[in-house]
């Protein structure tokens, strides 16, 4: 059982550890143990640029190599229409170790045996029964019109994108847009890659942000499950593009210097075996857990076997491999609490404390695996940064591997968006509980980053709604035009989801996020097409046309949020260190709190403004109005004027030093400045 090196930090952020040292320690041990495994087979930088070896490679005489692993077949077969699907004229080679091999020699005009764009499949002979698979290694899955399966395209153009910019640095403050290629345009359409890059991430770098976060990239066969059933992990979605057109999204990304993530899926994966990594080599287990602990009951999808270095192989060359192929600069990992407990987080409360997470329902295997990744990756690549989606508070799943943590560089803040839709849901505006707001915004582990965010795809899905479409619902169809009055519910609406994301980037974490189209309050829910709405596409788009139109309503959200990035680009408060919250006013629903040298000031309260309310503030000085939701470039009421400053007072207040006047109208965010 090793000791982490450098534990007693550990144990000094957290003191509640202390009596979990030893299965700390253990975890550690089983690390280290792995890493010695991973030595064994030729070093860690061999190991994750498998590759470049596995799956089929043109070389530089044209000639193809071929290596794949499939320990249970009795015959591998190369078919496609490059050899008129002939199950016996290009068959592998069985190697050690379950491995097999195959070398194709140039045509005699010197070309590759299989022309750019060929058809190809493997045929994968066990226990005499034989089916056509793809490589677990494809990296281009497309599907002809006439059917549903899909099969590999052998991609191999004459001429291909070479990145022309750098990668950006690490932000210091991550400003994250989750993007989703398919639904980004306004038309009923799949959308491209190209038009992502040229007509989207344009929009991006104008509203402030200095990251996306990309969704549904690796390829997914079902459109509709968002991206998260894999059936090709290498391959990009084809339904958007080409490899080299995902490329030019990456490099457009760069050219304005904005860091991109990947959100990658090594939870689990699709249980398709015809186009999947399911019974590849014709049996249950193979990269997955032959036995139960192989199905995800819920999510009705196979589960990785962590302890297999053939899998461990596959699933950290599937991480350098998007870096080192696509430029991508970080990876969100989906599906977090579900990997690191056996019961994958299905009916726990996890209210169970401490003892929760180092009890027998942590799975070792998983918290190990994912250890291993981020040791190698921030090692391998010191600008990159991972993020984890974990919503049961393992301790440590943010602090650094030597420290025996999990080696994570943020994780999601899961249960600020899950307050703010039952808020809205459930509670009138009067009855709000600010103190159990502030504490959901700032209930997070000390030592460890969040990512903080109001909404995010999860709340845009069919089933529920945007935050704009809570507050303001059908009346999104016939008031949001200028043209027409400020009824009650569109001024409430309008005022209250500034307040929301603004209270939320403020207070709720350590960077933020914003799902596509909720920059502008986007209406309505998201919808893929399926049997059950006639594989419509009218909800799988972003409607970008409503905030363009300047006579619509829509472009005073979008200018909040441009605004809220620009100042938070200014000053840098989501890295300055956690807020002061100074005021809770249950009564008169108002919160102020300090962070990064500025005063954040919101009133709640549906009726009543305050003139000459008292603030508390640590610095003395003069305080001048940074941003203001009340302003008429924002769809406000213009009840504050904009230049005049609030000269301190020399007196305590509320735990600081000196204290402000203020006047704060009713549903009002405010930031002031000290100069």
């Amino acid at each position: 059982m090793a000791r982490p090196p450098a534990l007693d930090n550990l144990l000094r952020l957290d003191g509640y550890l202390w009596d979990f040292q030893h299965e700390i320690c253990r975890r550690y041990g089983v690390f280290q143990e792995y890493l010695k495994k991973i030595e064994e087979c030729g070093g860690m930088d061999a190991f994750t640029s498998s590759y470049r070896e596995y799956g089929l490679h043109v070389q530089p005489d044209n000639s193809i190599h071929g290596l794949e692993w499939c320990p249970a077949a009795e015959k591998l077969a190369l078919v496609g229409d490059f050899n008129s699907w002939n199950w016996d004229s290009h068959p592998y080679e069985k190697g050690e170790f379950g491995k097999w091999t195959i070398n194709l020699t140039p045509k005699e005009d010197g070309s590759p045996a299989i022309p750019h764009g060929s058809i190809i499949k493997i045929a994968v002979t066990t226990n005499g029964s034989t089916k056509l698979k793809l490589s677990p290694w494809a990296t281009y899955i497309t599907r002809p019109k006439e059917t549903y399966v899909y099969h590999q395209e052998f991609y191999n153009p004459s001429e291909r994108y070479v990145m022309k910019h750098a990668k950006p640095a690490r932000p210091a403050s991550l400003r994250i847009y989750e993007g989703h290629v398919g639904i980004s345009s306004p038309e009923p359409k799949v959308n491209s890659y190209r038009a992502f890059a040229d007509d989207v991430i344009p929009r991006i770098h104008k509203q402030g942000y200095n990251a996306i976060q990309l969704m549904a990239i690796m390829e997914h066969v079902y459109y509709a499950s968002f991206g998260y059933q894999v059936t090709n992990f290498f391959a990009a979605s084809s339904r958007f593009g080409t490899p080299d057109d995902l490329k030019y999204l990456v490099d457009k990304a760069h050219s304005l210097g904005i860091y991109i993530l990947l959100d990658v899926v090594h939870s689990h994966a699709s249980k398709n075996v015809e186009d999947g990594l399911n019974e590849w080599d014709g049996t249950p287990g193979n990269y997955f857990h032959s036995n139960s602990r192989g199905f995800h009951s819920l999510w009705d999808s196979r589960l990785f076997d962590y302890t297999q270095i053939e899998t461990l192989r596959f699933l950290l060359s599937n991480l350098r491999w998007w870096v080192e192929e696509y430029g991508f600069d970080g990876f969100r990992f989906d599906g977090v609490t579900s990997m690191i407990y056996h019961s994958h987080g299905m009916n726990d409360d996890f209210g169970g404390g401490y003892p929760m997470y180092f009890g027998l329902n942590a799975d070792t295997d998983s918290l190990v695996y994912l250890m291993i990744a981020n040791h190698y990756l921030h090692n391998k690549f010191p600008q990159i940064t991972t993020i984890a989606e974990e919503v049961s508070g393992m301790p440590a799943l943010c602090r650094p591997v030597d420290e025996g943590g999990q080696g994570f560089d943020y994780r999601l803040a899961m249960a600020i968006p899950d307050m703010w839709i039952k808020i809205l849901k459930h509670t009138s505006d009067e009855d709000w509980k600010i103190n159990d707001v502030v504490f959901t915004l700032e209930n997070r582990r000390y030592g460890e980053m969040h990512v903080a965010y109001a909404e995010s795809h999860d709340q845009a899905l069919v089933g529920d709604k945007s935050i704009a479409f809570w507050l303001m619902d059908k009346e999104m169809y016939d008031f949001m035009s200028t043209m027409t009055p400020m009824t009650p519910i569109i001024d409430r609406g309008l005022a209250l989801h500034k307040m929301i994301r603004l209270l939320t980037m403020g207070l709720g974490g350590e960077a933020w996020l914003n799902f596509i189209g909720n920059e502008f309050g986007h209406p309505e829910w998201l919808d893929f097409p399926r049997i059950g709405n006639n594989e419509s596409y009218h909800y799988a788009r972003r409607q970008f046309n409503l905030v363009d139109d300047d006579i619509l309503r829509y472009k005073f959200l979008n200018r909040w949020d441009a605004a809220m990035n620009a100042l938070e680009a200014k000053t840098g408060w989501l890295h300055s260190g956690p807020a002061y919250v100074s005021w809770k006013h249950e009564g008169d629903k108002v919160v102020a709190f300090e962070r990064g040298g500025l005063l954040f000031v919101f009133n709640f309260h549906p009726t009543k403004s305050f003139p000459d309310y008292t603030i508390g503030v640590e610095e003395p000085g003069t305080y001048h109005l940074a941003l203001d939701s009340d302003a008429e470039q924002f769809g406000g009421h213009s009840r504050l004027a904009g230049d005049e400053g609030h000269q301190s007072i020399p007196e305590g207040y509320a735990n600081r030093r000196n204290r402000v006047m203020l006047y704060i109208p009713c549903r009002t965010a405010l930031v002031f400045q000290r100069k």
